[in-house]
């Protein structure tokens, strides 16, 4: 026992979360090479590292230098077991982004030094949120002109409503960027750039009342941080993890990701101040990790990650005790007994085939086509399901079709597979089968990507004609109302989605009032639970 609560308490599970272009996938990177996990960092863009990143493996993710769907990685550093989920930046796959925040127990906020909070950034706070977990902040690209440090951490305050509290100080910026002052221990610690940014950068350390340092950091910056410390001890928030836990205080830290200048820094600071896999509601009360058997719920399902094999992988998160290969386990949802076939750890697209795993780690199992997106899976004996995943309301909506009638069986697989993986959602006309297709989705690139798959996976080529359709809702009492006979506006359409479950589309917001107003009896709701 001993043994397996030692292994639960090693586990620190978190998502990296910005705006798109603040530096996400490459801080990722650098993460993975001080836990040895890679000898090499790529960064996305940059000709001096013509790697590609690790967690950017989609032929479009590589074509477009973003990262579309969310990636795991695992690696060891300093006797804990990292488990990095590395979300698309990008808004138009926000949603991805939205079910990888509930696999995390804290996520790490990476904002860019010369602009600040940005549009998606607040987007995503907002989830964590919701969900109270710890937030920290990575203020990255310092080795560019940056904004006013002080005006930084204002800027958080303001904007997103949390309390900042500095770990460390940078030194200069952009090409005067010399390295970071820790507040805790009161050293500075000087960088010197090494093999653009893909090793471990070497250092100098020294104690802020040291007298070399005039000429370690240059007398100008000595003086410039002498000052900055001295407001800073005045005006900023104390370390209160109490409140870090709530997610009303993040810890901040500086850096430059692309160079490793306080990467390394922060990676420690943060094992040091996150814990270990926290209990989870279920509909039975709170679940603990270290107490309870082997449970788990699928987050996440990525088909085709490998072009030899057409697969389906089903994306799970440990919450409790431990995962043994060959266990029985039971599918609460499909109401069935099953053994996990296949358990792989995943480095990106890489896999190790896994015999045991912990509450905390993220695992890949194949998915014959049996799991759905919030699925909870525990041991026979146990029944309980863990809170559902919100589908949101998708924006943009269009008709699609196949351009040869002979791949229709193709078809269908393509587009009810990424369905399933929850980056599209398709419905159907109310009384019709499946001739006409109707795929919603959160961002309009997310067309481009079905296209782009479609075409490269499954060998179809379609016709997409966009609809003028904006709002979307669940009808929440389908039982006690007949549908056909709802009394709607000229510009609502009858439709159902992939469970059989009755929508409504309009065009207008104030037609889903005037529907209401018609219909006195009729519930609608804007996301539903999986």
């Amino acid at each position: 026992m001993e043994d397996f609560s030692k292994e639960i308490k090693r586990r620190r599970t978190f998502a990296i979360i910005s705006h798109p272009d603040a530096g996400k996938t490459t801080l990722t990177e650098k993460l993975l090479l001080y836990g040895g996990a890679i000898n090499l960092a790529g960064s996305v863009k940059g000709k001096k590292t013509a790697k590609h990143a690790v967690s950017d493996w989609m032929e479009i993710e590589k074509e477009r230098g973003i990262s579309v769907t969310s990636s795991v990685m695992q690696f060891d550093y300093d006797g804990y077991c990292i488990n990095i989920l590395d979300t698309p930046g990008h808004q138009d796959f926000s949603e991805d982004t939205y079910r990888t925040l509930m696999a995390a127990d804290s996520a790490v906020m990476v904002i860019d030094a010369s602009k600040g909070v940005e549009a998606q950034t607040i987007k995503l706070f907002k989830v964590c949120v919701m969900r109270q977990i710890p937030i920290f902040t990575f203020i990255n690209k310092l080795d560019r002109e940056a904004k006013d440090t002080f005006e930084l951490l204002d800027d958080i305050e303001k904007v997103l409503g949390i309390q900042t509290c500095p770990m460390n100080w940078p030194i200069g910026c952009g090409k005067n960027f010399q390295g970071i002052y820790d507040r805790k221990t009161k050293t500075i610690t000087r960088f010197y750039a090494a093999n653009n940014g893909q090793s471990e950068v070497e250092k100098t350390e020294a104690l802020l009342k040291d007298p070399a340092l005039d000429e370690l950091i240059g007398r100008e910056n000595h003086q410039k941080l002498d000052e900055e410390i001295e407001l800073l001890d005045g005006a900023s928030s104390e370390l209160d993890i109490e409140l870090v836990t709530k997610g009303k205080l993040t810890p901040v830290f500086f850096g430059s990701a692309l160079t490793n200048f306080g990467v390394e820094t922060f990676l420690q600071h943060f094992l040091s101040m996150t814990s270990s896999p926290l209990p989870r509601k279920a509909d039975t009360g709170l679940i603990d990790p270290l107490t309870n058997g082997f449970s788990a719920f699928v987050f996440k399902i990525q088909a085709n990650m490998n072009k030899a094999h057409r697969d389906r992988i089903a994306f799970l998160r440990i919450c409790s005790g431990k995962f043994i290969a060959e266990e029985e386990v039971y599918h609460v949802q499909g109401t069935k007994k099953l053994r996990l076939s296949q358990p792989q750890q995943l480095m990106a697209q890489e896999r190790k085939i896994l015999s045991e795993a912990y509450a905390g780690d993220i695992i890949g199992v194949f998915d014959p086509g049996i799991f759905s997106i919030g699925d909870t899976i525990c041991m026979p004996g146990e029944k309980f399901e863990y809170e559902g995943i919100p589908t949101f309301a998708p924006e943009h909506f269009a008709k699609i079709r196949q351009v040869d009638t002979m791949k229709r069986k193709q078809f269908i697989k393509g587009v009810t597979q990424i369905a399933r993986e929850g980056a599209i959602q398709i419905f159907q006309e109310f009384n019709t089968g499946m001739e006409e297709i109707i795929v919603g989705v959160v961002g309009v690139l997310q067309f481009d990507v079905l296209k782009f798959r479609l075409e490269s996976e499954y060998g179809v080529e379609i016709r997409m004609e966009q609809l003028p359709y904006e709002h979307i809702r669940w009808i929440e009492n389908q039982e006690e109302i007949d549908i056909t006979k709802l009394n709607v506006t000229s510009d609502t359409k009858k439709i159902k989605d992939m469970k059989e479950n009755p929508l409504l589309l309009f065009v207008h917001a104030w037609s889903v009032t005037t529907v209401l107003e018609r219909n006195k009896q009729l519930r609608l709701a804007e996301f539903r639970k999986n």
